[in-house]
């Protein structure tokens, strides 16, 4: 626990300073008590775990003096805090927050024109995917949301193509947070498209739509200023965000604050899943507004999953849980409803298969010295055929031929971990893999440098200047240009090669990617790793973020004690979102 231990002291000691800094001049002018600090360490410590205020009483917010202001006199007086109904907010976040619920209202209650979807009576079948089609063609918000394979992709190919028909000339954006989930929801959208129903309603310009990320949506440069915003709203009539759950408070807000009046908003997601990084979990407050129950779906029949497969009950099994269990209890009736322990075997992977859970349980409490070899050759053996594709590519007289498929084959397997520092954390695992995977490939290519043939690598932050951002992933390969051999690195969502030079050192192998990052992506086969270092960070949501991403297989590689966190503890983020958006709509209280 030494890296966690590291991190909270530092972010202890961040806190405690700008504690100290915000209670002298200019920011206050009165004699501060010494108690006023401990609520302001309160406030920021629940910042970092991405609350946006904290429940406090009038009496602790007096303790701030001159540093805090009532909501009532928020146009006369300026201030760091804001007080409001028992919430106390440093002032950016409450603005945010304000912000965003004018924006969700407007749109709530904009009027547009309805399409008439009765000329497609046999287009959905499923009752709640019908309710979300009925939803879109009548209202500018809509919020649908569901489990991995209940239909959203599906429903959503459905949608536009009526819309497309009703709406001449009709412009549509898609979007995602990432550059992973933007190329899936792409390919998951022309796999929808292609259904011999839509055949007729289904145009080239549709054909054509591809999904990007939101900041590249929005223009966000490198001031973090979008180029689209209220005064200069998005040129399009229908704007669809995939993988709505990652939304952050000030995200959401730059992109509601874009949408233009006339134009409808669809928000994709599953609220089950991770909230977004920074503060806020826009998806899942939105998800809980009862005034917005009119703007919202939830799909609950699972395609993916079919009745039995053991990730849909895992899934379950996560969900269902409940935090006061006996832990060796719940490791049993695990074992019993889902999966029992055991080795993680190489497993081969077909076009048709059932799905596959493994588990194997790490020894508790392990020393630095304790030998872990074992378990990184058993993590390594999901990138097997990975090396096998490679030493194709690599010994081929047409290598360019491989790409597409050395792509396809990496995208089939990733290890996921939960934290990024240890043993077992995220560094350590892509070099045991790095290692592993060139010794393999020892006789057809060397090391140079940082990079090497099949080097996966991520984004680590939006570079504009190179069009890349924060999250996309790459494959380095050598090409020949102008007669010479050079690393270029493909970025499959962009479709994109960029010489090995011009990225930056940042940038990071991602053999492994923490749980966080994988948001947005799928594979065949997932390896999760939960150790106990990471105990202190393991809830719910990342776990069944970790599984869910996998189509067929998910390996589990995990301290019992860390596995009974990730199974009991549901992350509750503290926001007034759902007030705020009743407030402005004037909704009851009795809520």
């Amino acid at each position: 626990m030494e890296n966690k231990q590291y991190k909270d002291d530092q972010s202890a000691a961040w806190i405690s300073t700008w504690s100290q800094f915000i209670r002298q001049k200019p920011f206050s002018h009165t004699s501060q008590q010494e108690n006023s600090s401990d609520i302001i360490e309160q406030v920021l410590g629940a910042i970092q775990q991405g609350d946006s205020c904290i429940s406090a009483t009038q009496a602790q917010a007096d303790t701030l003096h001159d540093l805090v202001v009532s909501v009532s006199n928020i146009q006369k007086q300026i201030a760091p805090f804001v007080y409001e109904d028992n919430r106390l907010y440093l002032y950016r976040y409450w603005a945010l927050e304000q912000s965003l619920a004018q924006q969700v209202v407007r749109l709530k209650q904009q009027e547009i024109e309805a399409v008439d979807i009765s000329a497609y009576p046999d287009l959905l079948t499923d009752e709640h995917q019908i309710q979300a089609l009925s939803m879109v063609a009548k209202q500018a918000l809509n919020i649908i949301t569901g489990g991995p394979g209940t239909g959203k992709t599906y429903t959503l190919a459905r949608i536009i193509a009526v819309l497309n028909q009703a709406m001449p000339n009709i412009r549509i954006a898609m979007a995602a947070p990432t550059g992973k989930a933007a190329q899936r929801m792409k390919e998951a959208l022309q796999n929808s498209l292609n259904d011999e129903k839509l055949q007729d309603l289904v145009t080239d310009d549709l054909k054509q739509l591809n999904p990007i990320t939101i900041h590249r949506l929005l223009g966000l440069g490198t001031t973090y200023q979008p180029r689209f915003h209220a005064k200069q709203p998005l040129p399009y009539d229908v704007i669809v965000v995939d993988e709505a759950s990652m939304l952050d408070l000030s995200l959401a807000n730059m992109l509601l604050s874009a949408v233009p009046d006339h134009a409808r908003l669809i928000l994709l997601g599953d609220a089950d899943q991770l909230a977004a990084v920074d503060v806020g979990s826009v998806l899942a407050d939105l998800q809980q507004v009862p005034a917005l129950a009119e703007n919202r779906v939830d799909l609950v029949t699972s395609r993916r999953f079919k009745e039995g497969a053991l990730i849909g009950q895992m899934a379950k099994f996560i969900q269902a849980q409940e935090a006061t269990q006996n832990g060796a209890a719940l490791l049993e009736t695990f074992a019993e409803q889902v999966v029992g322990s055991g080795e993680i075997k190489s497993v081969s992977l077909q076009a048709e298969m059932d799905d596959q859970i493994q588990l194997e349980y790490l020894p508790q409490h392990m020393s630095k010295q304790f030998d872990r070899s074992p378990y990184y050759d058993k993590l390594m053996l999901g990138y097997q055929h990975y090396i096998e594709v490679l030493k194709s590519y690599l010994t081929a007289d047409e290598p360019e031929l491989w790409v597409p498929q050395v792509v396809k084959v990496f995208d089939d397997y990733r290890i996921l971990a939960a934290i990024r520092h240890g043993a077992l954390g995220l560094t350590q695992l892509n070099l045991q893999i790095e290692q592993r995977l060139l010794e393999a490939l020892s006789l057809q290519m060397s090391k140079q440098g940082d990079w090497y043939v099949g080097r996966p690598v991520m984004m680590t932050y939006n570079d504009y200047q190179l069009g890349l951002s924060n999250g996309d992933i790459g494959i380095c390969f050598k090409r020949s240009r102008d007669g010479q051999s050079q690393f270029e690195v493909y970025f499959p969502s962009l479709e994109k090669w960029v010489p090995a030079t011009r990225l930056p050192k940042s940038i990071e192998t991602a053999f492994v990617l923490t749980i966080h990052k994988s948001q947005g992506s799928e594979f065949t086969h997932t390896a999760v790793v939960l150790d106990e270092m990471a105990q202190d960070l393991l809830s719910k949501e990342l776990l069944y973020t970790a599984i869910t991403r996998a189509k067929k297989v998910v390996s589990l590689l995990a301290d019992p004690d860390a596995l009974v966190q990730s199974l009991t503890v549901k992350t509750m983020r503290k926001s007034g979102v759902l007030e705020q958006v009743n407030n402005l709509l004037g909704y009851s209280r009795n809520y």
